[in-house]
């Protein structure tokens, strides 16, 4: 038994004064003598040993009851050893689109809520964090509303990402037991725990599971074929059961404009075509009816019309070959001559290609200069011939480049750096048995440049980074036969396409994005991203000819965006939901150590009170006053 005011047992001395009174009331009398009535000998004799046992209860009634009241404002309790230590409650809520699995005609999430709301005492302070929110210590009362008005995101912390965001919630000073509570369904793309030493933490695991597994979700659109007048359109789907078909519907705006079914193989896999017409703008929206996760039903894309990127070659060399890469439908190609370049048209390109020029004149170095600095790119590819020095006082302005000797020796163009950005989704997998190109001379560079290609004896062919690349040997067809190599569109398409980083159908949210709009912006003037009542502003930077806009936690919300300035329209940009948590794979959460594993909420935070609770006495021992003074009461009257 413990005290919570033990110091007022001190009060207990306070029995001494009863003893003492009836210590003086009951001191022996001095007999007197009086007449020998004998009678009355004996009744006196009577009245004397009635009135000891009378004084004796009376004395043990009245200290047993100022006993009892010392005791009861002493407060006495039992209570578990944890009961009396300090306690810190962090509570993680899962609100990740998979939270939105059915379970007992709601979503696991609401469920959540739900219970939480009921199971959490009125007056208990606790910090409470999602994937996104954070509410710190508060009470149920505080929150109560927003929780039930918590939309799911999606958004997905990592398990150690929960618990290095949970110690950021306690106080590190205070030696208090710290009760971490996750609730989640924990899915698979949560990552495996790992061990946090910073704290030590009483971790509690609630698992939640839905009672239907099945869902059906939209994961991709591509364009996988076009014609002169037409263009297909691929949306990719996926199923976790064995689901036979689903309707597929694809709007414009808010117009159907035409509807399928889609038949699942195998391997749980479906793809859809529709065709549409070409150089129509679109607002496109794939969807369809599935009664598992909600997010994934729908998926925004837009065709807009499509601007053409600006190639420029710089030179005597042949052509021919860049205009049968640079096509009409993507790029906007021009070859010019060294002596009718117009260097004002430089800025307005997005990439230029010097095309094996002999000597580059300062004027030329110093324009590229510039250009490159306002984030056009550059490509360089040497004559069989050239002034050295020339082509030094370019080169050096990217990654300290320069030709040092020419090297007339035949070599094998056999290194291929598939990770290069250039090369990004060209290859399925690495080659390492192909008809390698070669070269007749080339020249040794010294350069801080990565390699991209490179001869048999490990000197680069073509260096680059950045935005700015450099080839080592000519491409003419007397020094080489690279233009011949399947290695020459990829290589030189892929620098055109990088030189404006165009929109794509859509993206993902939450990703890094960068896009370039193709616009010359007025001083002090920005781009802004409207839908609907919603708009923001990105973060981007303005150059000569285009405006970079980079994508990072703006946008929010899934759907198709639209890019003013002021009231001019640039064009449309949609955004979807990432789709990992469509899967519906799970965690073993065995294998999570952790204080407790829990599949109710209800069922934790009643075993947490019950760690918690202190049984109080001092009602007891008021009672027990109360008998004392009654059996006083009757002593007084009946004895």
């Amino acid at each position: 038994m413990q005290f919570k005011h033990p110091e007022l047992l001190w009060a207990l001395f306070l029995l001494l004064i009863p003893i003492f009174i009836h210590l003086f009331q009951l001191r022996r009398f001095q007999k007197t003598p009086f007449t020998n009535v004998k009678f009355l000998k004996k009744v006196v004799s009577e009245s004397r040993r009635s009135n000891t046992l009378k004084k004796w209860l009376l004395l043990l009634t009245r200290m047993f009851l100022l006993a009892a009241l010392i005791f009861a404002f002493a407060q006495p309790f039992f209570a578990e050893k944890s009961a009396l230590q300090e306690k810190e409650t962090v509570i993680y809520l899962d609100d990740s689109f998979s939270m939105q699995a059915k379970t007992n005609n709601s979503t696991l999430l609401e469920d959540a809520i739900q219970n939480l709301i009921k199971s959490i005492p009125k007056n208990q302070f606790f910090t409470l964090f999602t994937n996104e929110k954070v509410f710190k210590d508060v009470s149920l009362k505080n929150i109560q509303n927003d929780l039930l008005q918590l939309p799911p995101t999606a958004k997905q912390l990592k398990l150690n990402e929960v618990f290095l965001k949970a110690n950021t919630f306690f106080d590190v000073e205070k030696n208090s037991i710290k009760d971490l509570v996750i609730i989640s369904d924990f899915q698979q793309s949560m990552g495996i725990a790992k061990e946090d030493s910073t704290l030590n933490l009483e971790k509690h695991l609630i698992l939640l599971a839905a009672d239907d597994l099945e869902n059906v979700s939209i994961d991709s659109v591509y364009l996988n074929t076009m014609d002169s007048d037409n263009l297909e359109l691929t949306t990719l789907l996926s199923s976790n059961s064995d689901t036979e078909n689903t309707a597929v519907s694809l709007f414009n705006g808010e117009k159907l404009i035409a509807k399928t079914a889609a038949n699942f193989n195998t391997n749980k896999q479906a793809r859809v075509d529709f065709t549409l017409p070409k150089n129509e703008i679109i607002k496109g929206r794939i969807e369809i009816s599935d009664a598992g996760l909600s997010y994934d039903n729908q998926l925004f894309f837009n065709m807009d019309t499509k601007e053409k990127i600006k190639v420029l070659a710089v030179g005597n060399g042949d052509s021919d070959y860049l205009n049968r890469i640079f096509t009409s439908d993507e790029f906007d190609f021009r070859a010019v001559a060294l002596n009718n370049l117009n260097y004002s048209d430089i800025n307005e390109q997005n990439l230029i290609l010097l095309n094996e020029l002999e000597r580059i004149p300062n004027a030329l170095t110093t324009s590229l200069k510039s250009f490159t600095e306002e984030d056009g790119h550059l490509a360089v590819v040497p004559a069989t011939q050239i002034d050295l020095s020339s082509y030094g006082q370019l080169l050096s302005n990217y990654y300290s480049t320069s030709y040092t000797q020419r090297v007339n020796y035949e070599r094998d163009i056999t290194g291929i750096s598939f990770s290069h950005p250039l090369y990004r989704n060209v290859f399925e997998k690495n080659v390492v048995n192909f008809q390698y190109p070669k070269v007749s001379q080339y020249f040794r560079l010294k350069t801080n440049a990565p390699s991209i290609l490179s001869y048999q004896d490990k000197d680069p062919f073509l260096v680059g980074s950045g935005g700015v690349f450099v080839f080592t040997a000519s491409l003419s067809v007397e020094n080489s036969n690279f233009k011949n190599s399947p290695l020459i569109v990829p290589t030189l398409y892929n620098m055109g396409i990088n030189s404006l980083k165009l929109p794509e159908l859509f993206y993902s949210l939450g990703s890094n994005q960068k896009v370039d709009i193709a616009a010359e912006l007025p001083k002090d003037n920005i781009l802004k991203v409207v839908q609907n009542e919603y708009e923001f502003i990105p973060r981007q930077k303005a150059f000569a000819n285009k405006v970079s806009l980079y994508f990072n936690e703006n946008p929010q919300k899934d759907g198709i965006y639209s890019v003013f300035n002021k009231e001019d329209f640039y064009r449309n940009l949609s955004f979807n939901y990432p789709r990992e948590e469509s899967e519906l794979n799970y965690m073993d959460i065995s294998t999570i150590n952790a204080s407790s594993k829990n599949e109710s909420i209800s069922a934790l935070f009643q075993q947490m009170q019950n760690d918690n609770s202190i049984n109080a006495l001092w009602k007891w021992f008021v009672i027990l006053a109360v008998l004392f003074m009654l059996i006083e009461v009757l002593i007084q009257k009946y004895l």
